[in-house]
């Protein structure tokens, strides 16, 4: 099993995170990792940073970033007042995929949230990924909710 550490994102680390979400057919033909970045990247860079409980946590082999995950804490009323996790923007490098880094970055961020007061993480996967389905609930996650977005 790979050396992987785990720390938050910094701004230089930006160009890495991008290259991670355009590493697979979807996120391909939704990110633009062409140089220099797109100044929107930069733009959310500092306003995830700026928001208290909204972090980028990569993983690292020898200095290289190879995963992130995108952890925000969110307080809320329902649930007594409960605050939960929510999951976003998770990759593995292909080269690193069937490693178990996936694995590691999640159960690291889950450990984030706890540590944080959470009582629950929830996410949403994106219905042509029934890999990523099948890696999520292969860590405990359940299907309780039918997801929604609206896009502008």
């Amino acid at each position: 099993m790979p050396d992987l550490s785990f720390r938050h994102a910094e701004a230089d680390d930006l160009p890495a995170i991008v290259d991670l979400l355009a590493d697979d057919e979807i996120g391909a033909t939704r990110e633009d990792n062409s140089r220099p970045l797109a100044a929107d990247y930069t733009e959310a860079m500092a306003a995830i940073t700026a928001q208290e409980g909204n972090d980028i946590l990569v993983g690292e082999i020898d200095g290289k970033v190879v995963a992130c995950i995108q952890l925000t804490i969110i307080p809320g009323l329902a649930r007594k007042g409960m605050k939960r996790a929510q999951i976003d923007g998770v990759r593995v490098s292909s080269r690193h995929r069937g490693k178990q880094i996936g694995t590691r970055v999640f159960k690291y961020a889950i450990e984030q949230a706890r540590d944080a007061g959470c009582g629950l993480v929830q996410l949403t996967t994106d219905i042509r990924r029934p890999d990523a389905k099948r890696f999520y609930e292969a860590l405990g996650f359940e299907e309780t909710h039918a997801g929604m977005k609206l896009s502008f």
